[in-house]
């Protein structure tokens, strides 16, 4: 099965280019920037390789202390993180890439990324194979303690 990259799509630079189209400050290649079709498409892309490459190869047993949820994609912090792995990897294996690319991305992205997101107090804690638990936000005493009083609070 062929996974696209992120720059398989059509018209896009790779992340490693040096164009300056590719660097623009105007369009990140981060999903957490993204919204509406353009998240949907960067999340069914991930989903591919998270289900066909990263999970075959590298997702070992769920324990209490190694936990993953087979919901994944509804822990933002996890989408974040598989996302950010998935484009490094599509910089460092992809064609192009130097011969220590897959190397130094297990060493630097892969191990990093799987050891926070299976930590038994990371993501997934309290979740159970095919049993999700949704997690709350810690609590915020103000939005934006800093910024101009509301027309409430004047």
């Amino acid at each position: 099965m062929t996974v696209e990259t992120p720059d398989d799509e059509k018209g896009s630079k790779a992340p490693s280019e040096s164009s300056s189209e590719a660097k623009s400050p105007s369009k990140s290649h981060f999903i957490l920037y993204m919204e509406g079709p353009e998240y949907a498409k960067n999340l069914r892309q991930l989903t591919l390789w998270t289900h066909h490459v990263l999970l075959p190869v590298y997702g070992r047993e769920v324990t209490s202390m190694a936990p993953w949820c087979s919901r994944w994609w509804e822990h933002p912090e996890a989408v974040a993180q598989l996302h950010g792995l998935w484009l490094a990897w599509a910089d460092l294996t992809g064609p192009g890439s130097g011969m220590c690319g897959p190397a130094n991305w297990h060493r630097d992205y892969l191990a990093p990324v799987m050891t926070a997101l299976r930590d038994p107090s990371g993501p997934f804690a309290g979740c159970k194979p095919n049993a999700h638990r949704p997690k709350e936000a810690p609590p915020v005493d103000a939005l934006d303690p800093f910024g101009p009083p509301r027309s409430d609070e004047v």
